[in-house]
């Protein structure tokens, strides 16, 4: 079992649109066990699913495990969303923007086209929990955070909280 650490906001590979896979090999088994050994080493329900983005892998590549939602744990690698519907407003927070919580404007379910491990292309429709998680976890991959989704004055002083904090983090180890 391999964990990384985390990558949180202001970090720059967050904020960038992940490469495409286009090996699927042994290092592509292993950075999507280890996307899964981190993800469950977290605390008990602090993430549901993890992109490669927040363990600074710039992949497209995503895992989505909500215990107790009948699809088990999935690798979606190289998704590419077909349809969106039943929209709501969710509560939803994020292994890299530790301490925020938020409401957004999500699908709750979807249609996405993805590949396996071994290379081969699937079609999955999911929905609750599930379906607005793997939205998050492609939004990592575009380089998009839940915090950009917030209603605007939100989102400002999120973002604007969140940069005090690091400079202040930066200048206390400096």
């Amino acid at each position: 079992m391999v964990s990384h650490p985390i990558v949180t906001f202001p970090d720059e590979i967050l904020l960038t649109k992940a490469v495409a896979v286009e090996e699927f090999d042994d290092k592509l088994e292993v950075l999507v066990q280890n996307l899964f050994d981190t993800l469950n080493a977290q605390d008990e329900g602090t993430g549901i699913g993890l992109s490669a983005p927040q363990i600074g892998v710039s992949k497209r590549v995503s895992v989505v495990h909500v215990p107790d939602d009948g699809y088990g744990p999935v690798a979606y690698i190289n998704p590419v969303v077909l349809a969106k519907t039943a929209y709501g407003l969710v509560e939803e927070s994020c292994l890299s923007v530790p301490g925020v919580e938020g409401n957004v404007i999500r699908a709750t379910r979807v249609r996405v086209e993805a590949f396996d491990r071994s290379g081969e292309r699937f079609v999955s429709e999911v929905d609750g929990m599930h379906a607005v998680c793997l939205l998050h976890e492609i939004d990592h991959l575009d380089g998009t955070l839940f915090i950009d989704r917030l209603f605007w004055p939100r989102r400002w002083r999120v973002k604007r909280q969140l940069r005090k904090q690091h400079r202040l983090a930066v200048m206390d180890t400096g």
